[in-house]
């Protein structure tokens, strides 16, 4: 039986490797990503005027991101069983029209109900969009170019970081809280037209439309591992990430324009290890995923003595910035290669526990702060981290085991 599963690779692998690349496709798909993350992230940037005109605390308004991210949850979830076997092209486009469905409900609130409706709406795109995103790749491009089509994705993703909330910002400034949200709505239909023009048709095979059930994945141990360690990597990232702002400003005392220069530097930096985390990952998956985590780990250690000097900090979380952006390109082609007939699923279940991982980290980044500190929280965050890249390595023995 064995010669016949190695000849059935091979000729999985041939007709894989003849693929025809669709890389306009593939640049569509950054640019939606771009559009997303800025959609999914805009409120921040315009707190306090979108909360004087809806008559509620900022508080009240800050809870847009909360729901986005659980109706992300939600939908990452089932989205696989729900949509079934439409072409997957078709559904990418009916998100994207959602999307700017969803800029538009915002700029036209006339109450918090709707505002928060809105913003269900992106989750719901966010959830769907980063679920099939792997798959996609695998289908736009030849298997050893998954990598590198995940790291443009991701390319639009710290674009976004960049730039989103200080254009969000300015607009805001110039035409209004709700003038800034309507310019994604263009955004919205130059991203739909590419995507059109630029994909191919995707059918669902029986494999993807038969995965109703995301968590029967976990059922693999190495599945089950690399699950956790990514979940792990997240809330290590985002128990130190969260809280960077007010220490920035409490302990190492900079100014405004200062730290507005450090944000930008760090999503610059993040944007440059987009770049080079491809060639990486073609020569090994497992050691960015194991190594990033511990020297992110002895970042956060390292910024406890010396976060009283803005030129340490500064070179710290740059370092912090390039490593982990680079993080979600590498889980992704993970998903690739540990689930490549069952990729919807498993980046449904990876999209459910990054949202869950996202959210109790600052949770717990954010009690340790206010209790007993930022070094408690950095700890923590470095524990969490190092965790993350003790799972890794053990999903890499796992996969070794079963011959993956």
């Amino acid at each position: 039986m064995a010669p016949d599963i190695s000849n059935a690779s091979m000729e999985s692998t041939i007709e894989t490797s003849d693929r025809p690349a669709y890389w306009s496709g593939v640049f569509a798909m950054s640019l939606c990503v771009f559009t997303l993350i800025a959609s999914e992230f805009m409120p921040v940037s315009l707190l306090t005027p979108l909360a004087t005109d809806l008559r509620i605390t900022e508080g009240m308004a800050g809870q847009s991101i909360t729901i986005s991210g659980a109706f992300a949850v939600l939908t990452s979830l089932s989205i696989s069983a729900l949509a079934g076997t439409m072409d997957r092209k078709t559904l990418l486009l009916v998100l994207t029209v959602l999307m700017g469905i969803s800029g538009a409900i915002v700029a036209l609130a006339p109450n918090y109900l709707i505002y928060m409706a809105g913003r269900a709406l992106i989750g719901v795109v966010i959830g769907g969009f980063w679920s099939m995103s792997t798959a996609m790749a695998m289908r736009l491009v030849p298997s050893d170019q998954v990598p590198k089509a995940l790291a443009i994705f991701n390319g639009g993703n710290a674009l976004a970081t960049v730039i989103a909330a200080p254009l969000g910002s300015y607009l805001g400034s110039i035409v209004g809280w709700r003038g800034a949200f309507f310019a994604l709505v263009p955004m919205a239909l130059i991203t739909l037209t590419w995507q059109w023009i630029a994909l191919p048709s995707m059918q669902a095979d029986a494999r993807t439309s038969g995965s109703s059930n995301v968590f029967k994945v976990l059922r693999n141990r190495a599945v089950a591992f690399g699950m956790a360690g990514c979940g792990a990597f997240f809330m290590g990232q985002f128990a130190l990430f969260t809280y960077l702002r007010p220490f920035l400003e409490i302990i190492t005392h900079v100014s405004v324009s200062t730290l507005s220069l450090l944000l930008l530097v760090i999503g610059i930096a993040g944007f440059i290890g987009t770049l080079v985390i491809s060639t990486i990952l073609k020569r090994s998956l497992y050691a960015p995923l194991i190594t990033i985590p511990i020297l992110m780990a002895v970042i956060a250690v390292g910024l406890i003595p010396l976060g009283a000097w803005v030129v340490p900090v500064t070179v710290l979380l740059s370092l912090w910035g390039l490593m982990a952006t680079t993080m979600p390109v590498g889980w992704w082609s993970w998903i690739a290669q540990a689930m490549p007939n069952n990729a919807e699923a498993g980046g449904g279940l990876m999209v459910a526990v990054i949202q869950f991982a996202i959210a109790l980290g600052s949770t717990v980044g954010g009690v340790l702060f206010d209790i007993r500190g930022y070094q408690s929280t950095f700890v923590a965050s470095a524990v969490m981290l190092l965790f993350g890249a003790f799972l890794a390595f053990q999903t890499s023995r796992a996969q070794i085991q079963q011959g993956i």
